[in-house]
């Protein structure tokens, strides 16, 4: 069984801007360059070379997201399936449990492996075409061109395998490639229940790297996640630029308040913990629990997201078992000082909590912020949170008000760390001078901010693949390789170094109206962002 890590190799040593990365936290001593750029078919090169005759299954994060034909964005074309590339007998995609087990009973019961083709969760190559049973992906070579024709059925390449994410409706997939080689798709995995979610996160981890990595610092991406509470899987946030949906399932499953205080108590006893747990979440920490009935048979539309472009009506926000759990495990003590939530919070779907939205925020604001609160509103411009996936542009800004003000009543200082990002398709120089504006009559200048990553399994690698925007096939905006430079610029304004560049951005904007108001007194600049770093 080969995968790459818990993070895709490629974006573990490269930036968006494609230039190497001097620090990777995953690997020991968080040294870069330690693993092979695109991990998995290195190793499984390797282990074939070695083992001429075992099988070999590919699956994580960097294998899943590259099941079928996929924009590559560090060398610019279309690659095919990992599959194909890796030679590997099986890939396991998404979640693996259930489809670990079942291949590993089927091997242990002397089952060649050539002959396992029919597990849920994964895919296999085939010779000729397959059974009528499989709907048909477009052809990789009608995929792989750049001419509009190919550009468009790249785009519904990627349609079809988001109607058939679905455990409960999804049918087999199949995907011609080179001459009359197949990669054919079983459909997904059916989601753990509660009770197996737990019975996961009861086994006997030990929490800690391998002893071999710690004369060298061991693995400083643990550092976070340690003393934290994994206590959710799946998203149905449906961001456009966020592969989770293709690999986790936009069906939420979580766990007990049970198992999450056991495991809170198994963390309790080692001897280096200090009395705070990091985090209780997960993809997005107040997505605890199924959000329909529908969910709840880890099941969930092919047609229609959760959130936009308006919220289902099916959709319950309910926090009450979120917020009981985050009471229940404050209630360990003397072991636990302090409980926070640092996986973010979706604040739009907390706010249509109205039963329980009030009096949950200000326990949050008392119990559970360590001086910040990460948020991620993305954007402010209309057209570019569309293209996200996200809606209602004000929305921030009242939850802003209201956080601010429970803080305030509570003699609290404690801010929002909000999560931007430039570059996104349907941004251009407009939108971000927009965002620059914001920024400004806000006073806050931010440290940290995104820009945009093409990567596989997202419906926004699509859109910057193609300059169509999936859902409707309309042409949206891409930002080039320039014009992304220029509008992260706008995002750092404050910052000396940026200063030209901003200035040349809102030339190409025609907005120099605002080279003044937003570069002038950089001595102020200057403080805001030191002020903000303290915060």
């Amino acid at each position: 069984m080969v995968a790459a890590g818990n993070m895709d190799s490629m974006v573990a040593h490269y930036t968006a801007a494609k230039k190497p990365r001097s620090e990777d936290a995953y690997s020991p001593g968080g040294a870069a360059g330690r693993r092979p750029d695109r991990a998995v078919l290195k190793y499984a090169e390797g282990v074939r070379a070695a083992y001429k005759d075992i099988p070999v299954i590919i699956g994580g994060i960097e294998a899943s997201l590259r099941r079928f034909a996929h924009y590559d964005y560090w060398s610019d074309t279309v690659r095919r399936s990992i599959l194909l590339d890796s030679k590997a007998d099986l890939l396991v995609y998404g979640m693996g449990e259930r489809s670990i087990r079942e291949i590993a009973d089927r091997l242990g019961k002397g089952e060649p492996i050539g002959s396992i083709r029919d597990v849920r969760g994964t895919c296999v190559r085939s010779q000729g075409r397959p059974p009528e049973n499989f709907a048909e992906l477009p052809a990789y070579d009608e995929v792989k061109g750049t001419d509009s024709a190919s550009l468009r059925r790249y785009a519904e390449h990627f349609m079809v395998q988001r109607r058939h994410a679905d455990p409960g409706t999804a049918q087999a997939l199949a995907e011609r490639s080179d001459g009359d080689r197949w990669v054919l798709q079983n459909p997904p995995a059916e989601p753990l229940s509660q009770a197996e979610l737990d019975e996961v996160y009861a086994l006997p981890y030990t929490g800690r790297s391998h002893p071999l990595y710690d004369a060298e610092g061991g693995i400083p991406a643990l550092k976070e996640v340690a003393f934290s509470l994994t206590a959710s899987r799946g998203c149905f946030g449906g961001c456009s630029f966020c592969a989770i949906t293709f690999h986790q399932g936009r069906a939420v499953i979580g766990r007990s308040r049970e198992s999450l205080l056991k495991e809170a108590a198994v963390l309790a006893e080692r001897p280096d913990f200090k009395g705070y747990i990091h985090d209780v979440g997960g993809p997005t920490a107040n997505f605890f629990r199924p959000g329909c009935d529908r969910q709840k048979k880890g099941s969930f539309c092919p047609d229609r997201d959760c959130l936009y472009p308006e919220v289902c009506p099916n959709l319950r926000a309910d926090h009450r078992e979120y917020w009981e759990t985050l009471k229940s495990l404050r209630e360990l003590k003397p072991e636990i000082k302090k409980i926070f939530i640092r996986s973010g919070i979706r604040f739009d779907y907390l706010m249509m909590d109205t039963r329980h939205y009030g009096r949950f925020l200000e326990d949050i604001c008392l119990h559970h912020v360590s001086g910040q609160l990460k948020v991620a509103p993305e954007h402010i411009g209309a057209s570019v949170l569309r293209a996200m996936g996200k809606g209602c542009p004000g929305l921030y800004e009242r939850f802003k008000r209201d956080f601010d003000g429970v803080n305030r009543r509570l003699r609290l200082k404690q801010y929002l760390l909000p999560y931007f990002m430039s570059g996104h398709p349907g941004s251009d120089l407009g939108s971000a001078a927009e965002l620059a504006v914001y920024l400004k009559k806000s006073r806050f200048a931010p440290d940290q901010a995104q820009d945009f990553y093409p990567t596989p399994g997202t419906l926004s690698t699509v859109m910057y693949r193609t300059g169509l925007d999936p859902r409707t096939m309309d042409a949206i905006h891409v930002p080039g390789p320039r014009e992304k430079k220029l509008q992260r610029a706008l995002l750092y304004f404050s910052k000396p170094e940026q200063r030209s560049a901003a200035a040349e951005a809102l030339k190409l904007a025609g907005r120099e109206d605002l080279i003044g108001y937003l570069l002038k007194s950089p001595e102020k600049n200057r403080n805001r962002e030191e002020e903000n770093r303290l915060r």
